[in-house]
């Protein structure tokens, strides 16, 4: 099959690493799905892993944590899918990338792809809406639309990304939470506004003086996308009491003082997609769940694909390009690949 890895014969810092080649068939274990890869998009993580992860002597390490496909054949233990559905995941960290022809995923990590969009529109969205959902509702355990009668208001701290860019939809859609959204540039603030949030704010800005300007509910939750370090002590004093916050990125321990959540009760969430695939959770079957749920609000035109303009086909040559972008980081939505050259 076609594939894009790296192996220990050049540097992983650069993307240059990113090399054609050709990787026997995968078979597929009892739970897989095999695939065959019509698209795919570019998340932070396969840099980080790119930069972090070097493979043994003679081994490829193939990247690539988001697909749309075509099932060709089930693993003895598959349970509702067949050949020829059309399908979308993010797969698992510690498993080969889809960034291949062929891929195998454990079905329980996946879904059939929403009617309405193409391989590519929907390569966008199941990492980052996964990581999104989980966030909302997992971790912060936010109520749905009616579940609660207190007024309460949610600050999202870079929220013009991959994962804010799905979860500000998932907020207006799913939730009566006030949103405020933050994004420091007039092409990021412009794409938030797009996507409905009514307010948006520079978080390089002091941001205690523009939200007291807003005249919010109170201030129980805040989701950090980016750059929490730098936001860390704001962020612990604009929260209510007994309030939460919850992270995806990875800023240094010294940036990071848990001591002074402690006067007001605060608790800490850090969110990792893959934690339930990595630890094989009894509840792992979730993620294809709540892709079917997500699929569900696409076709009926709640939730709109994040994907910029399609990046070209899948080769090591537009798959380097879409790295450099994506550490740039000046990315505004997802960045896909779609086909095979």
């Amino acid at each position: 099959m076609k594939a894009i890895g790296y192996s220990s014969e050049r540097s992983n810092a650069d993307a240059d690493c990113l090399l054609d080649i050709t990787l026997p068939d995968p078979s597929p274990l009892e739970h897989d799905l095999l695939v065959a890869v019509e698209a795919v998009s570019v998340n932070p993580v396969d840099t980080k892993v790119r930069r972090r992860e070097q493979p043994a002597l003679g081994e490829w390490r193939v990247l690539g944590w988001d697909a749309v496909g075509t099932v060709v054949s089930c693993g003895s233990a598959v349970q509702g899918f067949a050949p020829g559905d059309r399908v979308w995941y993010a797969g698992a960290l510690q498993r080969p990338g889809c960034n291949s022809s062929l891929h195998c995923v454990d079905h329980r990590l996946a879904a059939r792809a929403p009617q309405s969009l193409s391989p590519a529109q929907a390569a966008a969205l199941p990492l980052t809406a996964i990581t999104a959902w989980e966030l909302l509702f997992d971790r912060l355990k936010l109520p749905r639309r009616g579940q609660s009668d207190e007024r309460q208001s949610l600050l999202v701290v870079g929220a013009a990304g991959g994962v804010g860019s799905i979860l500000v939809q998932l907020v207006r859609q799913l939730t009566d939470l006030e949103l405020v959204a933050t994004a420091s540039r007039a092409e990021s603030q412009a794409w938030l506004r797009e996507l409905g949030v009514e307010h948006v704010v520079d978080h390089h800005t002091p941001l205690a003086d523009q939200l007291a300007r807003l005249s919010l509910p109170p201030l129980r939750s805040v989701i950090s996308l980016t750059h929490t370090g730098d936001h860390f002590q704001q962020l612990v004093d604009l929260l209510e009491p007994q309030g939460a916050l919850a992270l995806i990125d990875d800023p240094p321990p010294q940036a990071i003082d848990v001591l002074a959540l402690k006067r007001k009760s605060l608790s800490l969430h850090w969110e990792l997609m893959f934690t339930r695939s990595l630890f094989n959770t009894p509840d792992m079957a979730r993620q294809g769940e709540l892709l079917g749920e997500l699929a569900a609000l696409v076709d009926r035109g709640w939730i709109r694909t994040t994907a910029a303009e399609p990046f070209g086909p899948i080769d090591a040559a537009h798959l380097r390009a879409a790295h450099r972008q994506l550490e740039s980081g000046r990315t505004v939505g997802k960045l896909v690949l779609t086909g095979w050259s």
